[in-house]
């Protein structure tokens, strides 16, 4: 049973931005992507939002919970938290189990593949 968590962080003006290039390109994305248990690491910003402020979507999955809890262990939770105070992001939090069962048949017919 996965989890999948999404991380909206938003910051004054392009901080939510400057973090996730920042997460990107010091290498700290390629550690928790190599994590045991790790699925998925990956940043999203919405297109037409409009508003100055900008916001980030981090789209963060795992196997399960006991991975989250050892990546929430590890040093890697603490150049996390630097950057977030750097750029002074606030965040939400949103959690999904995955379902087991898949798409139901009744939604297949909407999916073009």
């Amino acid at each position: 049973m996965s989890i999948t968590v999404h991380l909206r962080y938003t910051g004054k003006r392009n901080a939510a931005i400057d973090f996730a290039k920042e997460m990107t390109e010091s290498g700290v994305v390629e550690k928790i992507r190599a994590e045991k248990g790790n699925l998925r690491y990956e940043y999203y910003q919405p297109l037409f939002d409009g508003k100055e402020d900008k916001t980030v979507l981090l789209i963060d999955q795992w196997e399960n919970q006991e991975a989250i809890d050892i990546h929430h262990t590890s040093p890697m939770m603490a150049e996390i938290a630097g950057l977030r105070e750097k750029y002074d992001l606030h965040m939400t939090v949103e959690r999904f189990v995955a379902d087991e069962g898949g798409v139901p048949e009744s939604d297949k017919e909407f999916i073009r593949k």
